[in-house]
């Protein structure tokens, strides 16, 4: 049996949405993906191998649609999420099992504004002359985003979720002209969810912080 035997039942329709066939592809995403950010709002540890499975149904998914830049974004997703998982529990320092959330330093802001814009400009000529995407900036764009919002999860940046807010924003109306529309309405749900992060990883470095006041009172 080859591969494509093993992966071909995934790309059959499960239902139908305004017209458009969604798979089983799609859908497993869909689930996977809100499982995931909601485990990432709580702090849960769960939430890499979770978004692991969620990142192989979109490498599928979106090799499918043309969205080149976004499947490959997987792929660098899978590796962060093995850093991610290990920075989780064991990047505290001595003396602690997990990572607590602070905020971005300007050294880190520099970083990744810059890494953003050359990823941006690199992949966009990139998607352009080498492949047939018919949305080369916008593919670009919302993986740079992505990645420098994964990066700052895996060191629990409370930023990090203006980063994601920035990239849904941006992926709602792509998938939705990809006709993604499940996809679409997933990331309607992850900015919603983002919201309800950056509340509670707030909340949560406000509560380090005064607890830090106390002790050196």
């Amino acid at each position: 049996m080859s591969l494509a035997d093993v992966l071909d039942p995934l790309r059959q329709p499960l239902v139908t949405v305004l017209g458009t066939p969604v798979s089983w592809t799609e859908v497993l995403g869909f689930g996977s993906g809100a499982l995931c950010v909601w485990l990432v709002a709580r702090q849960h540890l769960a939430n890499w191998p979770v978004g692991i499975a969620n990142n192989v149904f979109f490498i599928l998914l979106f090799a499918q649609s043309g969205l080149y830049a976004d499947a490959g974004l997987q792929i660098v997703f899978i590796a962060l999420a093995a850093y991610g998982w290990w920075t989780w529990t064991h990047g505290g320092g001595s003396g602690t099992d997990s990572l607590p959330v602070r905020s971005t330093t300007r050294a880190e802001w520099v970083l990744l504004l810059a890494a953003g814009a050359v990823g941006t400009l690199a992949l966009t000529v990139l998607l352009d002359r080498a492949t047939d995407s018919t949305v080369p900036f916008w593919d670009a764009l919302t993986t740079a985003l992505s990645l420098a919002a994964t990066y700052g999860q895996c060191r629990k940046l409370v930023e990090s979720w203006w980063l994601w807010i920035a990239a849904d924003v941006v992926y709602i109306p792509l998938y939705a002209y990809k006709e993604l529309y499940l996809t679409s309405l997933l990331y309607v749900g992850f900015l919603t969810l983002c919201l309800v992060g950056l509340r509670n990883w707030r909340r949560g470095l406000t509560a380090r912080q005064r607890e830090f006041t106390e002790a050196a009172a």
